[in-house]
């Protein structure tokens, strides 16, 4: 049988490979994964290309359920952004008043793209500290880890899903955003309607949004989606 074709977001490729290995391990059928940027998987995904599953943030794939290119949206996981530094540095941002202190002495300031780059901007423009720190914003391309423009100097300060800053090497981890800043994203897994494997797509997204997948997803930085309630 041919190997099932998944399309992910970056933030969740580490998570998928390792429930990947564990589907296979069971006895279910090979996986072809591949990782892009959020905006560009669901650009192609909507020009129609040939995937059998997608796992993607919420918003994105109910955008894409809405104009019919995937079935019923699942479930898999919630990624909180964190904070990370150059290696070596160790900023205070355990509180809003220590980070936005931080953010007025950072040389520049790496973001994501997708649902978690946009929360962060709207945050700053909330806090009013858009405009001021608008020349400074450095938004990693699609695809490229912001814990890689740490881990190289073109940034002093990151934000990004923990999933993707934790296996980062050359980066010190800082931790969440401080209480009354969380940026939380949904990641859902859905079959796409132009998949030539329905029946094993369904299989394989029952398989990632199970019980026994919980510590797995823990490991990788995210909580299970449990009783999640999807944006609409």
């Amino acid at each position: 049988m041919p190997a099932l074709k998944c399309i992910s977001s970056m933030a969740t490729r580490p998570l998928l490979q390792a429930l990947r290995a564990r589907w296979t391990d069971r006895g279910g059928q090979a996986v072809r994964l591949e990782s892009v940027g959020g905006v560009d998987a669901a650009r192609r995904i909507d020009a129609g290309e040939a995937f059998d599953v997608a796992v993607l943030a919420a918003d994105a794939l109910q955008t894409l359920a809405a104009s019919g290119r995937v079935g019923a949206v699942v479930p898999i996981a919630v990624s909180g952004v964190a904070i990370a530094a150059r290696a070596g540095t160790a900023p205070r941002v355990a509180t809003v008043a220590q980070l936005q202190e931080t953010l007025r002495a950072s040389r520049a300031v790496g973001y994501s793209t997708g649902p978690s780059g946009k929360a962060l901007l709207a945050l700053l423009s909330r806090w009013g500290m858009l405009r001021s720190l608008q020349d400074r914003l450095v938004q990693a391309p699609p695809g490229v880890p912001v814990g890689e423009l740490l881990a190289r100097g073109a940034v002093d300060l990151g934000f990004q899903q923990r999933s993707e800053l934790v296996h980062q090497p050359g980066i010190a981890l800082l931790g969440p955003m401080p209480p009354g800043s969380e940026i939380v994203t949904a990641f859902s897994a859905a079959p796409c309607t132009a998949g030539a494997l329905p029946a094993q797509a369904g299989a394989f997204i029952a398989h990632l949004a199970s019980a026994s997948c919980a510590d797995a997803i823990r490991r990788e930085g995210m909580e299970p989606a449990g009783a999640f309630r999807i944006p609409s």
